[in-house]
């Protein structure tokens, strides 16, 4: 069973009495009768797709033939820790099949096909052939060589480290390693409509390094690993960092557009993007038949799984940021077709990079100019009614020679008036757009101080006829307020 970035397995065999031409032939030949999809193939190989099934979704054979040695790489199309088997199993099925039609293929058969294969490679020398997508799965030698920055594999760790740093940095200033707070997450950088829209734009950037803990992280940065192995090499540096940072930003925006209460951090709304982008590339003919059609079933499958169980109550997944983002890589995937038609261009890739961000923070600043703030005034406007209430409970910290005269000026002049400028208050909200749970809430502190009122009245008519007799009314309405505090509590 292999594990890596992606998983995958190597084997390299000598064949004695073969020219280069014959290990070619026979090598496609054993690919075409294993239903393998060839997607590309040249003097000294070539690369194949398995067929899609309930247990694989397919996997990326690479044949290298240098002399007489027959170097076959199997590689997991998908995002896989595992693979179970799958790339050993193909190998040994390979070699296996090449040998039944070494040692099968009738002479005049093989005549026949070394001239169409000779004509083949011939033609292929002045055409332009559309390739399976570039991977860096070659630069990935062990452990450690996923956080190296080489040439085709630059941006992605980079990213990486960024990102692992500041959980890191998070960690050791006292973050949760496993469950951080809301508050945490906030005070570090987290996406939330009303911060990000009480003048904290720079929120949408930071909330794509930040992570909700360990398991969130990791799945995450899995995922970027694939993503940046399989695409960085074909979009090049620039493009695939611009994409990144411009699908997350776009990620934040739709999370914060479609969510009123959540508090947003992670990565994925970018490696949705990335995907977004690739899926893009595979619906255009930019890239072989073939490989297109391996990759797009195993992300259009991957995409799939993680939307629908976005869609379960309670999953804690931001499916407006997955969405967002998968979108805007979609988009940008198609804006990048010129550039990579003209791959050398500097001046093309600049100028889609400029016009790709204008719009970007263009449509950043009129979220920020339009999207209603609603929680954010109600937070801040709930600030009084925090300050208000204290002031009423100040009568039961006066002096116990205050004479009853004034007494019952301070229950009614601080007291019942701070309940009642309470109640106004909360009645006010009730033209800002806030979720149910809030309106909830709002009416049961409303009740909340009504008790106070009626509690603080009984008080004075105790006071000013000089008898206990109010006693139960009051420890009722004692009762009525506790209950109340108990369920605002458990909200």
């Amino acid at each position: 069973m292999a594990y890596g970035f992606p998983p995958q397995y190597t084997e390299s065999f000598q064949v004695e009495g073969l020219d280069k031409d014959l290990l070619l032939l026979f090598a496609i030949e054993a690919a075409k009768q294993l239903n393998w999809n060839i997607s590309s193939d040249s003097e000294s190989g070539f690369v194949a797709y398995t067929k899609i099934s309930m247990v694989s979704w397919s996997e990326e054979l690479g044949i290298h033939i240098e002399g007489n040695t027959l170097t076959i790489k199997s590689v997991c199309t998908s995002i896989q820790i595992f693979d179970w088997g799958k790339n050993k199993k193909n190998i040994k099925l390979f070699v296996s099949k090449f040998e039944e039609v070494r040692n099968t293929m009738p002479q005049e058969e093989i005549n026949s096909k070394l001239i169409l294969l000779w004509q083949k490679n011939k033609q292929s020398e002045n055409t332009v052939l559309s390739q399976a997508p570039s991977t860096s799965t070659n630069e990935i030698t062990s452990f450690v060589s996923i956080f190296k920055p080489t040439t085709d594999y630059f941006v992605t760790p980079i990213l990486l480290n960024m990102t692992l740093g500041v959980f890191l940095l998070m960690v050791l200033l006292g973050v949760d390693f496993f469950a951080p707070s809301a508050e945490s997450l906030v005070y570090w950088g987290a996406n939330c409509r009303t911060m990000t829209l009480d003048g904290q734009l720079w929120r949408l950037f930071t909330s794509i390094f930040l992570h909700i803990g360990i398991f969130h992280l990791l799945m995450n940065m899995y995922a970027l690993i694939y993503i940046g192995l399989l695409l960085e090499p074909y979009l090049g540096k620039t493009r695939f960092l611009w994409a990144y940072l411009i699908t997350g930003l776009v990620a934040s925006l739709s999370s914060l557009c479609w969510n009123q209460l959540t508090i947003s951090a992670g990565a994925s709304g970018a490696i949705f993007g990335l995907y977004g982008v690739f899926l893009a590339l595979l619906t255009t003919k930019l890239l072989h038949k073939s490989a297109k059609k391996a990759f797009l079933t195993s992300i259009l499958i991957f995409i799939s799984y993680n939307i629908i169980y976005g869609l379960k109550e309670n999953s804690g997944i931001d499916n407006a940021a997955h969405i967002g983002g998968l979108l805007s890589g979609f988009v940008i995937g198609y804006a990048f077709i010129p550039s990579l038609k003209n791959f050398e261009s500097r001046k093309l890739k600049i100028s889609t990079v400029a016009v790709l961000c204008f719009f970007t923070l263009a449509a950043s600043l009129f979220a920020y100019k339009t999207l209603p703030n609603d929680i954010g005034k109600y937070e801040k406007e709930i600030q009084k009614f925090v300050s208000m209430e204290a002031k009423a409970l100040e009568v039961f910290n006066l002096p116990e020679d205050t004479s009853s005269e004034q007494l019952i000026h301070e229950f009614t002049a601080n007291g019942i008036y701070y309940w009642d400028e309470n109640i106004k208050l909360l009645d006010s909200f009730k033209k800002l757009d806030l979720p149910s749970k809030i309106r909830t809430r709002n009416s049961m502190l409303i009740d909340y101080c009504k008790l106070r009122i009626k509690s603080y009245r009984f008080v004075c008519k105790s006071i000013e006829e000089d008898t206990d007799r109010y006693e139960i009314a009051v420890d009722d309405c004692n009762k009525k307020m506790e209950k109340i505090i108990s369920e605002l509590t458990n909200m």
